[in-house]
């Protein structure tokens, strides 16, 4: 891999014993780091792409434009840390070069820890396959995220306010369990999440700085919103065969809408349809 004087690439070799498989199947595994300081970047566009494993995503010190580790299994995966022109790709992808999205059912021990500046403009692209994933986006200057999960159980932060108006935060999975906390710190004036199967959770807490909307598809699966009392909502709902406490709504014409919806300083207008599961309300203080 060419890299400029900034930036960093080690590998090192290291060898998993004792799998327990019937085909005697055993991973060699190898690590890989790779990182660039900031010089003088204004804006990133990142994109993390990991097939399985555990992953680790969260902002980096403030000299960092981007960082990341990895242990990987060599014979399957290599790992991918391109840059260019305020473009950088990050992950592992099938040792053919072709980025791997689902799991084969082998063990994988594999992990990742991708760390983002904080400091630039940032439009973060995540697809994850068979992931254990953790991501903070805390405190960055978030312009526009994108996530998409194949059989994932992930949970994505927003444990402070975003440093940027963000025009728009797109998530997507097929059977996962995703949990999202502090939606109102992301500062996106769009969300919106389409999902298979599966248990979803939104938390729409945080520091609302400006109105927002929302649209949420879910085919089959459980849907658990948590709704800030502060915050004007107004949820219309198109269900069939789904469960639906409004759990402190009041029905106004084809829309469900908060106490005191008129008065609030801030909206979100949340617009749900859903096929078969249920969907609940909690509301945050």
């Amino acid at each position: 891999m060419h890299c400029a004087p900034i930036c960093v690439a080690v590998a090192t070799v290291g060898l998993l014993t004792g799998v327990a498989r019937t085909d005697a199947y055993a991973q060699t595994m190898r690590s890989f780091g790779t990182a660039r300081q900031l010089h003088g970047e204004t804006r990133l566009v990142a994109r993390v792409d990991f097939g399985a494993g555990s992953l680790r995503l969260a902002p980096a010190d403030d000299r960092t434009l981007y960082r990341m580790r990895v242990s990987y299994d060599e014979g399957r995966y290599a790992p991918v840390g391109r840059y260019a022109d305020s473009h950088v790709t990050l992950g592992l992808a099938s040792a053919g070069g072709k980025v791997l999205r689902v799991s084969t059912g082998q063990p994988v021990r594999q992990t990742a820890d991708v760390q983002l500046s904080r400091r630039v403009e940032l439009a973060l692209d995540v697809t994850l396959g068979a992931v254990e994933g953790a991501i903070e986006l805390g405190g960055m200057r978030l312009r526009e995220v994108r996530l998409e999960l194949g059989a994932s159980r992930t949970t994505v932060r927003f444990s402070s306010p975003n440093r940027a108006p963000c025009e728009r935060a797109d998530f997507s999975a097929g059977a996962a369990e995703l949990s999202i906390y502090g939606l109102g710190n992301s500062r996106c004036s769009t969300i919106r999440y389409a999902g298979g199967v599966g248990t979803v959770t939104l938390d729409f807490g945080g520091e609302w700085a400006a109105d927002a909307r929302a649209e949420v598809r879910m085919a089959l699966g459980q849907l658990h919103l948590r709704l800030p009392k502060g915050v004007g909502v107004r949820l219309r709902m198109d269900r069939f065969l789904a469960s639906f406490d409004p759990a402190g709504l009041v029905r106004r014409g084809d829309a469900y809408l908060s106490p005191g919806y008129a008065q609030a300083t801030h909206h979100l207008d949340l617009n749900l349809s859903t096929t078969i599961g249920g969907v609940t309300i909690a509301w945050l203080p």
